[in-house]
């Protein structure tokens, strides 16, 4: 086979029309390491690629339209039109009509995922709340693709060059958050994360630490008996397994001293215990990937981000990371893949 065949075909989803996800798609893909190194499919709409392209006065972005599933012209921003009616553009006005553009995007790319298609999947930033229908009752992209790839658990996890962050809980309210923290559920997901860190990663020992629900640690069950009676018996079980899990550690703590420094990931309990720190240090360039799933999924760290959309100001840094991660962790279970057929 030529070098050009076999090229990674990396989907990208157009996201919510009228946020920045087609202008930071555009910015990214403008980049020609890119298409140089693998063959980019956009699913969404040429006329609203077309109209941001105008809109941000970018000519030499350039794309073809797909006219047959799985069809793609090398060194070409490939494009499947998802839908056929016309839809007002309205950038930073939500719209549900544009709530369902982006479902119809999101449906198609997940389609060629299963069928093989398409290598992994990119996919810019969604309204929640235009598009939940009875087609996309879910939470966000995570619990789409858990549902529709069968996953029986998933783990949201948050990487950068220096930061790795997992979730136990994701989208979740704050009075929730303890009852759901379960030993079953920290030791999947812990199994998770360690499974990742190894197949998609290529850290064949990796150093997990675990934060603490409580403030404190509990302060010996001052404050919380959870990380005593849960977390800890955990992570002694994980150790006397040869397992390099340590923890669990108070956040506050554990980020201002620089011990995240030490570990290759973090397990976080909940939503903003991880994702402050991280969009701290890394929100221009943080990607938001799907572990535990037999496909891969990645995506920016940002939403769509209304109070910019089309005015040119939105930065590109964390789409375009989220392409190359998805490179990357595309590439790693390739070799994964050729390395078991040689043994």
């Amino acid at each position: 086979m030529s070098q050009q065949a076999n090229k990674l075909r990396i989907g990208i989803t157009l996201g919510d029309l009228n946020g920045i996800g087609p202008e930071v798609i555009i910015k990214s893909l403008l980049d020609n390491r890119i298409v140089n190194l693998v063959t980019p499919v956009i699913y969404g709409s040429t006329r609203v690629l077309s109209y941001y392209k105008k809109l941000m006065q970018v000519e030499e972005f350039n794309y073809g339209h797909t006219k047959s599933r799985g069809q793609y012209t090398p060194k070409t921003v490939n494009v499947v039109n998802c839908w056929e009616d016309v839809i007002e553009i309205t950038p930073g006005k939500p719209s549900v009509e544009a709530g369902r553009a982006a479902f119809l995007a999101l449906r198609q790319a997940s389609q060629d995922l299963k069928e093989g298609l398409i290598d992994a999947l990119v996919t810019a930033p969604i309204d929640k709340k235009t598009i939940h229908s009875n087609d996309f009752p879910y939470a966000g992209h995570t619990e789409y693709f858990a549902d529709a790839f069968g996953a029986k658990d998933y783990l949201m996890l948050m990487i950068s060059e220096t930061l790795r962050i997992g979730l136990v809980t994701e989208h979740m309210p704050l009075r929730s958050v303890a009852d759901a923290i379960t030993p079953a559920r920290v030791e999947s997901k812990m199994k998770i994360f360690e499974q990742t860190l190894r197949k998609d990663f290529g850290i064949t020992k990796p150093r997990i630490a675990v934060l603490s629900l409580n403030p404190h640690a509990g302060d010996n069950g001052l404050i919380g008996t959870e990380d005593d009676s849960i977390l800890k018996p955990i992570i002694n079980e994980w150790k006397n397994k040869g397992k390099l899990i340590f923890g669990p550690f108070p956040a506050d703590g554990f980020f201002a001293t620089g011990n995240h420094t030490r570990f290759d990931g973090i397990l976080a309990m909940y939503h903003d215990q991880g994702l402050i720190p991280f969009k701290l240090v890394a929100f221009e360039t943080g990607v938001n990937f799907t572990a535990g799933l037999p496909i891969i999924r990645t995506s920016p760290d940002h939403g769509t981000a209304y109070a910019i959309a089309g005015k040119n100001q939105a930065n590109e840094g964390s789409m375009r990371q989220a392409l190359f991660s998805a490179i990357d962790i595309a590439n790693m279970r390739l070799m994964a893949q050729q390395e078991a057929k040689v043994v």
